[in-house]
């Protein structure tokens, strides 16, 4: 019995690994990730099967006592906080800011590089679009941020210096929850919990003290005050 239950245990690993392996990377990853704790109780399973319970019963009681904290964890927050993100539009732009990573990249929505993805365009093409929108206070703000991350010397091929931007950035149209929901990465109907702790995360992400971005902050700032109004 316990040679057979051995050999099927020992088969579904082989089927998990294979179909890993069959898997996009990313998702491979992210699959590992969300459940490595119940593999480890299969595998201290098997270990104890074998003979081995002064390795697997412990491995399967510490993965299990894991898998738990995680439950747990993913309840308190309601499923939410991993894989969020913001999304900044303006008349020109697109952004998207991974709210785990910090990364940005976005879409042209106008111009001569309409429907062109950012991390697509290499730097010439970057202060084209720069030029070319030079007198969009909002959409050169986000690009700003953008091209601040990717590439430290911009400014001096661009002609321009830190803070060189129009006074009035952030635009002066009241912003709508809608659009507050979508800078925040949150559903509507979050709740004041929910949005404090979008708008910490990302605050770490982009304030300027942190060589980020004042014109996401005031972003991410605005937005908090209109879903709390």
């Amino acid at each position: 019995m316990i040679i057979f239950v051995s050999l099927i245990l020992a088969v579904a690993i082989l089927v998990v690994v294979q179909l890993l392996l069959r898997t996009p990377a990313e998702k491979s990853a992210a699959l590992i990730t969300g459940n490595w704790p119940l593999l480890m109780v299969a595998i201290g399973v098997l270990l104890t099967l074998l003979g081995r319970g002064g390795i697997g019963v412990p491995l399967s009681l510490l993965a299990l006592s894991w898998w738990q904290r995680k439950r747990y964890v993913g309840r308190a927050t309601g499923g939410r906080g991993r894989g969020q993100k913001s999304k900044v539009r303006t008349t020109v732009l697109e952004m998207e800011l991974d709210h785990d990573t910090g990364a940005m990249d976005g879409w042209v929505l106008a111009g001569m590089f309409e429907g062109a993805r950012l991390s697509r365009l290499d730097r010439e093409d970057l202060l084209k679009l720069y030029r070319e929108n030079a007198s969009d206070g909002e959409s050169i703000a986000l690009l700003e941020a953008y091209l601040d991350r990717c590439f430290n010397d911009w400014r001096e091929q661009a002609g321009t210096r830190e803070g060189s931007g129009p006074d009035d950035a952030t635009g002066s149209a009241p912003m709508t929850r809608d659009e507050a929901y979508q800078i925040l990465g949150l559903e509507p109907g979050a709740s004041e919990e929910e949005i404090h702790q979008a708008w910490r995360r990302l605050m770490k992400k982009v304030h300027p003290d942190s060589g980020g971005s004042a014109f996401l902050a005031a972003k991410i700032n605005a937005a908090r005050e209109t879903l709390l109004d």
